[in-house]
């Protein structure tokens, strides 16, 4: 009875395994097929991912492309961690009686879908063209700072604080650290694996986010990864064998960052609901 409890058990996840891994590894057996092969549904390697690639480096610009998500993504993840950590830390550690109220504010935050958001986004930053130019309509830093951080991330550290020893900080501040020296000296590396896993979710977030990059980039010289490969699809005859090329390139530094840290990503998300 055991055995087949076994059994059954193994059968089920290998089921889910195959159903979740499925997409990625037609997505990569694509990449090396024509379009009609992919149109086809055909499901073995071919032999034309030299040509898809060189097709793809020929009809769009994938350098600069990448560049401007990896600027993107980089500079939301350090500031995001920094700014929501900063939040967190001191919503949990410092008394206040205002400050649940300013909390469950941020929280009911969460609740705004970010499309009804864009339109008094896009005017603010229509209006900021003029004045500052260098963080208007069509330029890096205005896709940067709305999504600076999030309620949901303040949370999660907020959340994660509960669990950090009350006694380092009291240990620090008797040894004469300031309060930020508290924060960076001993609060940082103490949470290094909640800090992993908020630069996971914060790195993927920004690397795929499409919505308002679509909105507030105008030029072709600063469009992201995403922008671009929705660019390949809306033509009139796609080369699917080339858009799932591009895809493969999209998806490495997302896969790369997740396999480098999952460990203290799980570690992170496991602290975060015991907190």
């Amino acid at each position: 009875m055991r055995r087949v409890k076994r059994l059954l058990i193994y059968l089920i996840l290998s089921t889910i395994s195959i159903v979740s891994i499925f997409p990625f590894l037609w997505m990569i057996i694509s990449a090396t097929n024509k379009s009609v092969d992919v149109t086809q549904g055909r499901l073995l390697p071919g032999t034309h991912l030299g040509q898809n690639l060189e097709n793809l480096l020929e009809t769009v610009n994938l350098i600069p492309a990448l560049v401007n998500s990896a600027q993107i993504s980089i500079s939301t993840t350090i500031l995001s961690l920094l700014i929501a950590s900063l939040a967190g830390y001191g919503f949990q550690i410092y008394q206040s009686k205002a400050k649940d109220i300013v909390f469950n504010i941020l929280l009911l935050s969460m609740m705004i879908p970010f499309a009804a958001l864009m339109v008094p986004l896009f005017r603010m930053f229509g209006t900021l063209s003029q004045r500052i130019p260098f963080i208007g309509i069509d330029t890096i830093p205005a896709v940067i700072l709305p999504t600076l951080t999030t309620a949901f991330l303040i949370f999660f550290f907020r959340q994660s604080t509960k669990m950090f020893p009350k006694e380092l900080i009291e240990a620090g501040r008797i040894d004469g650290l300031s309060e930020l020296g508290v924060f960076f000296r001993i609060y940082v590396p103490t949470m290094k694996t909640t800090y992993s896993a908020a630069a996971i979710i914060t790195f993927m977030a920004s690397w795929n986010n499409y919505l308002w990059p679509l909105v507030v980039l105008q030029s072709p010289e600063n469009q992201t990864i995403p922008l671009l490969i929705s660019n390949l699809g809306s033509s009139y005859t796609p080369d699917f064998g080339m858009i799932m090329t591009a895809i493969v390139i999209a998806t490495l530094p997302t896969a790369l960052v997740f396999f480098l840290m999952q460990k203290h990503f799980v570690a992170g998300m496991m602290g975060s609901v015991k907190g």
